[in-house]
């Protein structure tokens, strides 16, 4: 197998994206990784970020480069939680990012780090690592509308998203 067969295999999975610490991890010198985007086989979105060419995007994309491009150490979080799965009638211009240590590297403008006062249960949705559905409804409760979080709660319930005792809680919340 060649180094961009090893990479294709691996990113293929992961939303088209391979982290030059991935691909090290993997055999794969960096200057490997230059080379195929200098080829055009890969494109660089990030510090040490690269997706591969040919993939077949998904919706949830932009959250899983958001997550790349920060680092591991970061989840998705509020309003973008709720955007991510079609919730609330959220468009965000921006992904909101939560973590726990300060991010000092420069960011693309669409990514906003938060840094929560209070822990909160990370969850993964289609791989990618968030805040639950239930505490990202209640964390928006005072930036976005209530009715639109009470028809999100209602749709989140029906999607699997929460547990009915959940809901029921929201609903209380959100009087």
């Amino acid at each position: 197998m060649t180094n961009y067969d090893v990479i294709y295999e691996f990113a293929a999975d992961n939303y088209g994206l391979i982290t030059s610490f991935k691909a090290s991890e993997l055999g794969i010198p960096n200057i490997e990784l230059v080379k195929l985007a200098h080829r055009g086989r890969l494109i660089h979105i990030g510090h040490g970020v690269y997706k591969i060419k040919h993939y077949v995007p998904t919706v949830y994309d932009k959250y899983a480069e958001a997550i790349a491009i920060t680092g591991n150490k970061t989840s998705v979080f509020g309003e973008s939680v709720l955007a991510m799965h079609g919730l609330g009638l959220v468009n965000s211009a921006y992904i909101f990012l939560a973590s726990q240590k300060k991010i000092r590297k420069n960011l693309p403008a669409f990514i906003k780090v938060v840094y929560p006062e209070t822990n909160f249960n990370e969850v993964f949705y289609e791989g990618i690592p968030s805040q639950s559905v239930f505490e990202a409804i209640l964390v928006c409760k005072n930036t976005i509308m209530s009715d639109r979080l009470k028809d999100a709660v209602k749709e989140a319930q029906r999607s699997g998203f929460i547990t009915e005792e959940e809901a029921k809680k929201a609903r209380k919340e959100l009087k």
